[in-house]
């Protein structure tokens, strides 16, 4: 079944598409909208795109399955079924994942961490509480949010960024990470998530019946199951494109908090340091891309500076190259980018 031509065209159709996207039209696209759109039209605009790709898709596979098999009802609860188990299982995972999180990391409550973080949650008018952890078997400079209301909210940071930072940009870069409280991040991404997932899962069951039956008896009605599934597929990685776009927006939104906490020359600086670190040491890069949780880190695009930067390092920064294709499949903005973004901040 792995060697089906049908399955072979498709699935080279789609890949060449998507890296056509990623190569060209993508990053033609954002330079239109970056200097006209404001980032929150912007984040509105993919929303409302993403949510509208999959509205039309499976209202598409429920037209044209009821058209070719008929069975509104069975369709109905083939399409619920997927819908009800993807919906249950992130879910779960979103309720459980603090206490994952906190096995996983080995994180441990830090006093002096938390007086920071209480101070920098008043000065932006945060209301609930914060617990704030120290991860103890991840060392790499980094810090994430993550929590819910049933098991609390934190954020974490690392050793390595404790060494790395110096107190005001510290505070910037829990001023980031508070924002993504304050925005509901994790819910928020948990929604949209699903979108894709539910795409996929109905077209590969789609697609695996489909050739299944075809195996067993040709007929046209199968290979449009086939076909039907296959699509469902295709587009659940375009949506998935669409839902990085948008994580990669969020990650601008929740700067701009960090730069309210301790001001834009702060988090830039937090942000140059991390960019160098990983810059220069190419086994913790490695290391974080491999992470299962990269996507809440604050570095997560693909010597540590303990002393100051100066304005031409960040200057500098600002300058370097980056692969379209990989900004294009990663949660985060590259580091040039978030540093020109808070240029054109007042704060």
């Amino acid at each position: 079944m792995l060697l089906d031509p049908l399955y072979l065209i498709w699935a080279t159709i789609g890949y060449v598409l998507m890296f056509f996207i990623a190569a060209f039209v993508a990053p033609k696209l954002a330079n239109k909208f970056s200097g006209r759109l404001s980032l929150y039209t912007s984040m509105i605009i993919i929303a409302s795109l993403t949510i509208g790709i999959f509205s039309i898709v499976i209202a598409v596979i429920f037209t044209m399955l009821s058209n070719y098999f008929g069975n509104i009802i069975e369709i109905s609860g083939l399409i619920s079924f997927v819908f009800i188990g993807v919906v249950i299982s992130n879910l779960l995972m979103y309720f459980l994942s603090p206490l994952l999180i906190n096995l996983m990391y080995k994180t441990e409550k830090n006093a002096k961490l938390q007086s920071i973080v209480d101070k920098v949650k008043n000065k932006l008018n945060y209301r609930g509480k914060l617990n704030a952890v120290v991860t103890r078997n991840f060392s790499l400079p980094n810090a994430f949010a993550y929590g819910n209301f049933i098991f609390g909210k934190y954020v974490a940071v690392t050793p390595g960024m404790l060494n790395l930072t110096s107190e005001s940009e510290l505070e910037a870069v829990i001023g980031h990470e508070i924002g993504h409280h304050l925005h509901k991040d994790n819910a928020v991404m948990l929604l949209f998530g699903l979108l894709p997932a539910i795409l996929y899962y109905l077209g590969y069951f789609l697609f695996r019946t489909g050739l299944f039956y075809r195996g067993k008896r040709e007929s046209g009605s199968n290979a449009i199951l086939a076909i039907v599934g296959l699509v469902a597929m295709l587009v659940s990685f375009i949506v998935q494109m669409l839902i990085l776009a948008f994580s990669r927006m969020r990650e601008y939104y929740s700067d701009m908090v960090g730069a309210k906490a301790s001001g834009k020359k702060m988090m830039q600086y937090s942000l140059a340091k991390l960019h160098y670190y990983y810059k220069g040491n190419q086994y913790a890069l490695s290391n974080l891309n491999n992470n299962s949780t990269k996507m809440l880190f604050i570095y997560a695009f693909s010597n540590v500076i303990a002393n100051p930067l100066k304005e031409f390092e960040i200057d500098e920064i600002k300058k370097e190259k980056y692969s379209a294709v990989e900004e294009f499949l990663s949660s985060h903005p590259p580091i040039p980018k978030r540093l020109e973004f808070l240029d054109k901040l007042p704060y």
